[in-house]
């Protein structure tokens, strides 16, 4: 009974250890399935919404390109304009529809009428959709239901130069067109995942199979012994993994630890004593049992790194485990890790150096440096020439300019710098320029089409020892700006794939830093070139001031610095200067908007405090109106000082919004900065502007300028100016030689800042071509005057002007006597052009009219107006004064002022 007891428990024991791993395969097998399923069902599920949110997404991507591409088409908004735009416009529509695969292109006037459908009776019925904000100048996307079905479409504005909006296009296309494509995906979508799911259930089950089958049977005991043996070999195993028991015998050992410990097949149960091939001082530690930690030891040719530990975590006598590995590679694996780390320090120095300077050339030249030698030997830059000018290559003959050229030596076989190639198609560099592709060539003396180009220059090349080549195009936005050639004489073997990857990786970053260069070069030039043809070209002729001038672009980028030279009445010159703040295409053109305001109030010959108080609101209602659009570019700050000298009474009317006070050089050399009432810079609003006059000798030097000029961080201002004082102390010099002094002295080879200098010195008229008298407020008195003016012009040898200055002299001290208020008085002056100015006490201006044939009067001004080269009123504190000038036929004033 006992017996039987026992035998039926250890049949039950055996048979819980069998059922347990098929019970555990099952659970295992429907898990999989499960899973499967879900991720099946899961990605089916993903993919149709992510079809159908990208079908809408998609119809109205196409629908705003199509529109705004029709849009935009050059003469469209003529076309609108024209007796029957539908003539012209339906069949462009139709065959653009067709091209750009939407279901309708409609074109209509600002009412919604169309002028174009797919259905030509549609044509001049109003358009189904919301045409509202475009009519205000917005791109507007829906979704309706129109004649064609469900649609999604887009409304895009037809401007005008000026923006006005005279015309919608509106494109758009079904949505079930664009949703039938996703759907097509179903079926395969669907039959993919059916197919993983079958895949997976097969698997599954024969995972399930294999497990069952490898266990044969073992019960929880057995399984959790062979379980704990493999997870200490697991845990300790780095390569060769060998288990030695307690006994000293070996209990496995696998194939990697046979072959680097020379073992044979049945080593496997045998004592570690018996076994041959083991070197002394391994069979020795296998026997001690010593825990061990990476120990060198001797196996044939190889040196093994040995680590051994006990099998028992809790420091038992159960055996010991030895992991090995083969150090004889750890050289080899050593040298490529300092390899890679030498590419690592290479790539971030290239990080580092490459693009420091927004130069081409330069930037070409730091690569050219940082290659060598790390990378090659010789490194050689060729761009195409538009890129030097700042331009993209242009398409044509392959011609490139060697802009950089590097080495380990001075003595090089290569091309020099600045040479124009034209590459043959059969070198890797015309290759490599255009496929876009790197190029290799591991031997450059057998390399046939590379020596087509010039066998001559080729041969010496090779007889210098180069003998690889790695030739990687420039490449940044699509656009190829030239290539990089990396050649290679001290090390005997060709470039490598890695050479040729690190390559790529540094011409990558080089790339991107010549094109910020290259783009950065052309708006330069495109803001320089805006802002000096916003500067005066010339200076207007005029005989009070002799004339230097000076402007500098800031290295940065130009700025809204600018001068004025502008001739008024009575041989008056108004002197300006003024300054932008900020860099850019917009400062320069806000400086042409400023300057071109000063040139239009200077008409009105107003004090200098009236016309910054002009140019003041100017600029406010700039800020205010391109505040109001939201583009946010509005005057940033603005200074400006101007200045009116009169040579004949040598005053000089200043008065400043913010800016720098001239310097005065007096003709006894000394220099002084008059003490100016500083008005607010331009925009702010407000405070009202204040004018000082200045009483100057003949030949002083009014310098003026703007604050780059002065400006430094590296000293204070106070230093500054002792130096412009210093510059200036010599009243021996010429204004333009003054100028000269004073860039020399007070910047840099290349200024951070814009400057604008202007200096002009000082002339007087002679009294002796002056002439004026009072006027008596007496019609008789008209004819004294006349006598009067023809004794001046005839002592001045002018008698071919007398009968005409009589004649414009009679007119205006007549309007003055007639019209005016007491004091009245007339003034002659003969400068380059004869001056007739008649000023009196009122402050109401005559106006030129056509006087019809039965008016007694209104002829005067208008005779005035044909007999004058030039006429005009200013007004003073106690009046205003009625000029006109006549061309003289040997100008006697002095020599105007001189530019450089």
């Amino acid at each position: 009974m006992v017996e039987r007891a026992k035998r039926s428990q250890g049949t039950s024991k055996r048979s819980r250890g069998a059922r347990s791993p098929r019970s555990l395969a099952g659970r295992v097998f429907a898990v999989q399935v499960a899973v499967v399923v879900l991720l099946v069902l899961g990605a089916i599920l993903a993919l149709v919404l992510e079809s159908r949110s990208a079908s809408e997404k998609e119809a109205r991507n196409r629908s705003v390109a199509v529109a705004q591409a029709f849009a935009h088409s050059p003469g469209l908004a003529d076309t609108l304009n024209s007796s029957d735009p539908s003539k012209t416009l339906q069949p462009l529509t139709e065959a653009a529809r067709e091209e750009a695969g939407v279901d309708f292109i409609v074109i209509m006037d600002t009412q919604g009428i169309r002028y174009t459908h797919p259905m030509p009776d549609r044509i001049g019925k109003r358009f189904v959709g919301t045409i509202e904000p475009s009519l205000a100048g917005r791109v507007y996307t829906e979704s309706v239901h129109g004649p064609l079905g469900h649609e999604m479409q887009a409304v895009v504005p037809v401007k005008t130069p000026d923006g006005t909006v005279v015309g919608l296009v509106s494109a758009g296309m079904k949505v079930k067109n664009v949703t039938a494509a996703g759907n097509e995906q179903l079926p395969i979508i669907l039959g993919t995942g059916a197919a993983a799911l079958a895949l997976a259930t097969t698997g599954s089950a024969l995972t399930a199979r294999r497990l069952k089958r490898q266990t044969h049977g073992l019960g929880p005991e057995e399984m959790t012994r062979m379980y704990e043996h493999h997870d200490a070999v697991l845990h300790a195993v780095r390569e060769g993994v060998v288990i030695v028991g307690q006994d000293r015998r070996l209990v496995l050992a696998n194939d990697e630890a046979k072959e680097l410990l020379g073992l044979p097949a049945d080593a496997e149960g045998r004592h570690a004593a018996d076994l041959a091939g083991l070197s002394p001082d391994t069979r020795e530690l296998l026997l001690s049992g010593r825990p061990a930690a990476d120990e060198v030891h001797r196996a044939g040719g190889r040196l093994l790194v040995v680590n051994q530990r006990p099998t028992d975590r809790h420091g038992g006598a159960m055996g010991t485990v030895a992991t090995i590995r083969d150090s004889t590679e750890l050289t080899a694996v050593s040298g490529k890790a300092e390899a890679a780390g030498k590419r690592l320090a290479l790539l971030y120095e290239a990080g580092t150096d490459i693009g420091s300077t927004l130069d081409v050339e330069h930037t070409a030249e730091e690569l050219a440096r940082v290659a060598v030698p790390g990378l090659a030997d010789f490194v050689t830059v060729d761009l195409a020439d538009p890129v030097l000018q700042g331009d993209e290559p242009s398409s044509g003959r392959m011609e490139l300019r060697r802009v950089a050229v590097s080495g380990i030596c001075d003595d090089h076989p290569f091309y020099p710098r600045g040479q124009l190639i034209t590459f043959v198609p059969s070198t890797p560099q015309a290759q490599g320029f255009d496929s876009g592709l790197s190029q290799v060539v591991p031997d450059l003396s057998a390399a046939d089409g590379w020596q087509a180009q010039d066998p001559q220059w080729a041969r010496r090349i090779v007889d210098h020892g180069v003998h690889s080549l790695i030739t990687t195009p420039l490449s940044a936005r699509g656009i190829i700006l030239g290539v990089a050639n990396f050649w290679r004489t001290q090390k005997p073997e060709p470039f490598d794939e890695e050479d040729l990857s690190l390559a790529e990786e540094l011409v990558a970053r080089a790339a991107v830093s010549i094109d910020n260069a290259r783009r950065y070069t052309r708006e330069h030039a495109m803001a320089v070139t805006l802002q000096r043809s916003l500067l005066p070209r010339a200076l207007p002729q005029q005989s009070a001031l002799d004339v230097a001038h000076r402007y500098l672009p800031a290295q940065s980028g130009v700025s809204g610095d600018w001068f004025d030279v502008i001739p008024l009445p009575g041989s008056r010159v108004a002197l300006v200067v003024g300054d932008v703040v900020g860099h850019g295409l917009h400062a320069a053109a806000t400086m042409g908007r400023l300057r071109t305001a000063v040139h239009n109030f200077s008409a009105l010959d107003i004090p200098p405090d009236e016309l910054l108080g002009h140019l003041d609101e100017l600029v406010d209602r700039i800020d205010r109106e391109e505040s109001d659009d939201g583009s946010g570019t509005g005057v940033s700050g603005a200074t400006c000082l101007y200045a009116i000298y009169d040579p004949v009474t040598r005053l000089c009317t200043v008065s400043r919004a913010g800016h720098p006070a001239p310097a005065l050089v007096r003709p006894d050399g000394s220099v002084d900065f008059p003490d100016l009432p500083v008005g607010p810079p331009l925009g702010t609003g407000g405070a009202p502007f204040e004018t000082t006059e200045l009483q100057l000798d003949e030949g002083t030097q009014i310098v003026l300028y703007t604050n780059g000029l002065i400006e430094d961080r590296a000293r204070d201002f106070d230093a500054s100016m002792e130096r412009l004082r210093d510059a200036l102390t010599d009243h021996r010099r010429e204004p333009e030689e003054n100028c000269r002094a004073m860039i020399d002295v007070l910047l840099p080879a290349q200024p951070q800042d814009d400057v604008a200098l202007l200096i002009a010195r000082t002339r007087a008229i002679d009294p002796e071509n002056i002439a004026e008298r009072d006027i008596p407020f007496d019609p008789e008195a008209v004819a004294e005057l006349r006598t009067w003016a023809t004794a001046v012009l005839e002592k001045w040898d002018l008698d071919d002007l007398v009968f005409t200055t009589e004649l414009i002299l009679s007119e205006l001290a007549t309007n003055a006597i007639r019209y005016g208020t007491a004091p009245a008085r007339v003034r002659l002056l003969r400068d380059n052009a004869l001056i007739c100015e008649v000023t009196d006490g009122s402050s109401t201006a005559p106006h030129l009219r056509y006087a019809a044939t039965t008016d007694e009067g209104g002829r005067g001004l208008f005779l005035v107006s044909q007999l004058a080269t030039h006429w005009g009123t200013r007004y003073n504190p106690r009046g205003k004064t009625i000029w006109a000038e006549q061309a003289l036929t040997t100008p006697v004033g002095l020599p105007h002022g001189t530019a450089q």
